[in-house]
């Protein structure tokens, strides 16, 4: 009973802290937007979305007990169950922040949880039911939702906006930008919030300490809503790059409309206790707001880079989880293998991050590779020489080459059958 209580202890603070990545990790997805118009400073909207995270942990439980009584059987789980998942979905959290890209906090504990599980107990550990319909199926249907009503909501803004003038109604939507991201904030803390608050639950649980489908005691609520608050105001800097400024560029109107979107689906999906990833919810909701705008556009190698990470989530997460579980059967020396890998890694990553710092100062710093990259023919035509550009550089020296120099100049060398022939 001596070491399950201690392990119990170490159980809760890890959970506490991937409640504290999840706030840092999913900041972009209240913020990212407010931050790259201007509507806020920085450092101003991370500390607002940080209070109404904290006070939306307080709104529901739903989605807590979705996650402590839904997801997994209650039988049979031992806390080093969900030690092993939270390990998965801390290291997943914290690899995608260090490459900047918004995953889901949500999607990684609850791979994690189902790996960790089914390497303890089989499949049947599992909930399958619960797991496609509460989990799947909004995954996949959340991002599309947001981003249909971005879009719509866009067109309806500008056509609003038309009747006015544009500085009043870039103001007026600065404005309801503010608000709309304060809505996601709230929307975020009763929907990621619980989720650590479900599983310190589901913890309790396995050791013991609460019977089989009790509510989170106040403490749990009380600290999983601090822990995500102090995450929130740390502010995930990298993928608030991603989002306000690697996917789209966005102007008020377009983030008055992604962000109102986004609210709008995770609280619904809230109330009905689903286990929503605000993540896709609000990349949805970019990407759609992108579009609505006439002349906007997607930067899709940047969109697929994220499409990728959503789809490794859940087995990347689970994996990593169920090889956790397997060296923590050994004992207490697989205990703190354990507990050493994961506070060696978590290091080496942020150590890694030090190497080139994003935080408030260059935020909206627009990264080379979140830019338009050149085309397949562009680039193969970059790579052999092409005639001299009149006025350019002379002969037998090395200029750079524009995209815009070079249709200027492809038309030209194909009109001219005398031109030298080109070679590689």
């Amino acid at each position: 009973m001596e070491h399950v209580t201690l392990l119990l202890g170490i159980v809760i603070i890890t959970a506490l802290v991937f409640d504290f990545t999840n706030g840092f990790h999913d900041t972009a997805n209240a913020m990212a937007t407010t931050i790259s118009t201007g509507a806020l400073k920085p450092k101003t909207a991370v500390a607002m979305s940080a209070v109404l995270n904290l006070v939306g942990a307080f709104l529901s439980v739903e989605v807590a007990k979705t996650i402590s009584s839904g997801l997994v059987n209650e039988d049979g789980i031992q806390p080093e169950v969900i030690y092993a998942a939270l390990v998965g979905a801390i290291l997943w959290n914290l690899l995608t922040w260090l490459v900047g890209l918004p995953s889901s906090s949500s999607h990684a504990l609850m791979g994690g949880l189902v790996g960790a599980a089914v390497a303890s107990a089989g499949f049947s550990a599992v909930n399958g039911g619960v797991v496609v319909t509460k989990v799947l199926l909004p995954a996949i249907a959340a991002p599309l939702v947001a981003g249909l009503a971005a879009y719509l909501a866009t067109k309806v803004t500008y056509r609003i906006g038309n009747q006015m003038g544009e500085k009043t109604s870039a103001k007026g939507y600065r404005a309801g930008q503010i608000a709309s991201a304060g809505l996601v904030s709230l929307a975020h803390g009763t929907n990621d919030a619980q989720k650590t608050m479900g599983i310190i639950t589901l913890a309790l649980v396995a050791g013991g300490i609460l019977a089989p489908g009790s509510n989170p005691p106040a403490w749990v609520i009380v600290s999983a809503g601090v822990a995500i608050a102090l995450g929130t105001y740390l502010g995930g800097w990298r993928i608030i790059r991603t989002m306000g400024k690697g996917l789209t560029d966005l102007q008020p109107q377009q983030g008055f409309a992604a962000q109102t979107s986004a609210a709008s689906v995770i609280l619904a999906s809230s109330n009905l206790g689903f286990s929503l990833s605000t993540t896709h919810s609000c990349s949805g909701a970019v990407m759609g707001a992108g579009l609505g705008r006439k002349g906007g556009v997607v930067r899709w190698s940047t969109a697929t880079r994220m499409f990728i990470a959503w789809g490794l989530t859940l087995p990347a997460a689970a994996l990593v989880a169920a090889g956790a579980e397997l060296v923590m059967r050994t004992g207490d020396i697989g205990i703190a293998v354990v507990t050493v890998f994961l506070v060696g890694s978590c290091l080496a990553i942020w150590l890694i991050s030090r190497r080139q710092v994003v935080d408030h100062h260059n935020v909206n710093d627009v990264e080379p590779a979140a830019a338009e990259q050149p085309g397949v023919v562009t680039t193969a035509i970059a790579a052999v020489a092409v005639p001299p550009i009149a006025g350019g550089a002379p002969a037998g020296t090395t200029a750079a080459v524009t995209d815009e120099d070079l249709k200027a100049t492809i038309p030209a060398a194909t009109a001219t059958p005398a031109a030298p022939a080109a070679t590689v």
